[in-house]
This record gives C-alpha cells, sequence and structure tokens, in this order.
C-alpha cells in the first residue's frame, strides 16, 4: 500500500515537472516574440518618421523605407515598407514645407 502511495507521488511529481518545462518553454517564446514584434514596429515606425520630416525631399527621390501616394490638397499618404505596415496621412504646408500627422493606423493583412 505504502509503495503505490510514493509511486503515485513520484507520477505526480514527474508530470508536474514535465508541465513545468513545458509552461517554461512556452513563456520564452512569448517573451522572444513580443521583442521582435516590437523590434519590427519600432523599426516600420521609425521608417515613417523618417519619411514625414524629410517629405518634400522623398517626393523626388526614387529609392526611399516608405511608400508615397498623393491624396490630394496637399494630403499624403506614407505607408512603411516594412511589416507591420504603418500608414499615416499628412498635409504639408506649402508656405512653410512643413508636414503635420493627421492620423495613424495600422495596416492588418
Amino acid at each position: 500500500m505504502i509503495l503505490a502511495w510514493v509511486i503515485s507521488l513520484l507520477l505526480i511529481c514527474s508530470s508536474l515537472i514535465a508541465h513545468l518545462e513545458q509552461w517554461s518553454a512556452l513563456k520564452i517564446m512569448h517573451v522572444n516574440t513580443i521583442k521582435t514584434t516590437q523590434a519590427q514596429f519600432m523599426k516600420s515606425e521609425q521608417a515613417v518618421i523618417e519619411c514625414e520630416k524629410h517629405i518634400l525631399n522623398l517626393l523626388n527621390l526614387s529609392e526611399k523605407d516608405c511608400n508615397i501616394q498623393s491624396v490630394g490638397k496637399n494630403i499624403w499618404m506614407i505607408s512603411s515598407k516594412e511589416k507591420p505596415v504603418i500608414q499615416i496621412h499628412v498635409h504639408v504646408d506649402k508656405n512653410s514645407g512643413v508636414a503635420g500627422r493627421i492620423n495613424w493606423r495600422q495596416v492588418f493583412e
């Protein structure tokens, strides 16, 4: 009787250890995924910010980190080429050449 009780305790402990190992592996994957996603998001946002800062110069360049499209009336849509795709709309003042952000969104595919 005591032997069966000890064996059942050992089986429960080994099952607990296996579940803890699986949980730890999933937690490590979760943390790594979050770090990677945040780095990619920050890279996309930085590309959009750079294009927004230099929008008047970028309109003449052929190679850039973003796609720029005219929406009309000095409003431009800037979207990043990196994933996740971030789109912003900016209004460029003709007189001062300053771009002001109208809105921001993340594009889900």
